[in-house]
């Protein structure tokens, strides 16, 4: 069954796999930059007070969704009209504000900037120096000077708003000592109720120690990175085990159970293709396994069939030829019946002699040392004088002989000896099996690059299940043991034809008229190449 889906080889899971693994390390890496990177620049991330001016959460009085323009720099505190604190996104900020003090911090949109002195008159008195300067596009357009003395009177210049003096708080707001190092706007707006506030806007500078303090703390993101690669590894090398390591534990314990003398098949195991090509390779080799085992247990069937037919075989004629003997020393066959038992003695030992003389040629035939002698014969000739040497018994046994033979001659190179033991064997074991008046068929024809003989007889058959393993060793053509006949016939016949490079087959449809038929094919000889005169 073919898979419908089917992986890769192993070398493009494994480069896909790691191919992957690199991009996720490295889209961890991104992202931890990017929240490094980001940990950084918000501090330098300017607030957009534009947008939070313009929100409509400002005259909804929702002033915790105006947070989001702030960043990490900017604070927002709004004020009723009495002054007092309604919201402040941070807790330095003061509780109330006076009108005064409001009109001391610079409205939102002010170009100018204030600077403070802290100087002494020539009496030695303390004096406080503000200068505002104001710009318009990047230019200086205006300077204004102003003295207080230790009481935040006003002693020199102004700022054109008329004052002659300041509150302490005033000051500190006027001069930015209270908000120290942070851009504070005013920006006056009407909230949802028709009720004039004011918002101050803080936006706090970043120095350098600051940023030298978020740079040593950010760089502790980077540590993630090692428990964040365990874990990506750990994943990845579940994903492979799964994907790599289960098709193989399946293989292993396929194998395990094979050795422990369990025939089992692994089926589809999945993996990639090389590992199903194992798996497909395992299970014919299961196939196989079972084949052989079959084959084993049916050849030891049959090698204890053999042993009992051969003690059989060997033990009716050594029992008879025993008895008589024992029988004739003993003094109990009277004179006149010696003769006979003498014959039955005679005729059992031609029994074991044959039998000993098939043994030994199959054993001949069968040794890896066995060869033909063979010669260009005219095979129809040869089978010609074969078939008049044998017409007498074929006559006297009661079979008719039909025979087909062209008169073109058709040369093979053959071992004649060895192919007469192959046309005995075929034709004695159709004269013992069959019953008189019996017709035997020898035909002969070109067929190809071969000559086919085909050795044939309308007589009893061979059963079906015995002939899938007729050329085997000691199997016959019945079950009953007549007492004659090794079953090594056949065996030696088919060796005899595979060492001529021909072949020997029972044909399972023989032509109309005929119950058993032997083809026999034998690779012809090429002409010879005639002398020219």
């Amino acid at each position: 069954m073919k898979n419908k889906k089917r992986s890769g080889s192993l070398f493009a899971l494994l480069a896909r796999n790691y191919l992957l693994f690199t991009f996720t390390l490295l889209a961890v890496a991104a992202v931890l930059f990017a929240i490094w990177n980001a940990r950084l620049t918000g501090l330098y991330r300017p607030v957009d007070w534009e947008a939070l001016r313009t929100d409509p959460a400002m005259g909804e009085d929702d002033y915790s969704r105006l947070e989001r323009y702030l960043g990490e720099t900017g604070a927002l505190a709004i004020y009723d009209e009495a002054g007092e604190l309604r919201y402040a996104s941070m807790d330095d900020f003061d509780p109330f504000y006076t009108q005064g003090e409001f009109s001391c911090i610079r409205p939102y949109g002010d170009r100018s900037r204030m600077d403070a002195f802290e100087t002494v008159d020539e009496e030695g008195e303390p004096r406080h120096l503000l200068v505002r300067r104001t710009y318009e596009n990047g230019t200086e357009t205006a300077v204004d000077l102003m003295a207080l003395d230790q009481d935040y009177q006003v002693v020199f210049g102004g700022l054109g708003d008329g004052r002659t003096g300041y509150t302490p708080q005033e000051y500190a707001l006027l001069s930015g000592e209270r908000y120290a190092g942070d851009e504070v706007w005013r920006l006056d707006f009407v909230d949802g109720a028709g009720q004039a506030c004011t918002a101050l806007l803080r936006e706090r500078a970043v120095d350098e120690g600051e940023y030298l303090r978020r740079y040593e703390q950010s760089g502790r993101i980077w540590l993630l990175f090692v428990p964040l690669y365990l874990l990506i590894t750990a994943l990845f090398i579940a994903w492979l085990s799964r994907k790599i390591g289960k098709p193989l534990r399946r293989l292993n314990d396929a194998v395990s159970s094979q050795a422990e003398g369990r025939l089992v098949r692994v089926g589809n195991c999945g993996g990639t293709w090389e590992i199903r090509r194992i798996g497909e390779s395992f299970d014919r080799f299961s196939d196989r396994l079972a084949e052989s085992e079959a084959e084993r247990r049916r050849l030891d069937q049959g090698r204890q069939k053999l042993i009992a037919d051969i003690s059989h075989d060997l033990k009716t004629p050594i029992t008879v030829i025993a008895g008589y003997i024992d029988a004739i020393c003993d003094g109990k066959v009277p004179p006149q019946e010696e003769e006979r038992y003498l014959r039955a003695i005679q005729t059992k030992a031609q029994t074991l002699t044959e039998l000993i003389n098939a043994f030994h040629e199959y054993s001949k035939v069968e040794h890896p040392e066995f060869v033909l002698h063979r010669e260009r014969t005219d095979l129809g000739e040869f089978l010609r004088e074969y078939l008049a040497g044998k017409y007498d018994e074929i006559d006297l046994a009661g079979f008719s002989l039909e025979v087909d033979i062209p008169e073109r001659p058709i040369f093979c190179g053959v071992d004649e000896l060895q192919l007469r033991r192959v046309l005995d064997n075929l034709l004695s074991n159709a004269l013992r099996h069959n019953r008189l008046g019996t017709a035997l068929f020898f035909d002969l024809a070109v067929s190809g690059s071969a000559a086919v003989l085909r050795v044939a007889d309308n007589g009893a058959g061979i059963p079906p299940d015995r002939a899938r393993h007729i050329f085997e060793p000691f199997v016959v053509g019945s079950d009953a043991r007549s007492g004659t006949g090794s079953g090594l016939g056949l065996a030696i016949t088919r060796r005899i034809m595979e060492q001529h490079g021909g072949s020997i087959e029972l044909n399972p449809r023989p032509a109309p008229g005929r119950s058993t038929e032997f083809v026999l094919r034998l690779p012809l000889e090429r002409p010879e190449k005639r002398p020219n005169n």
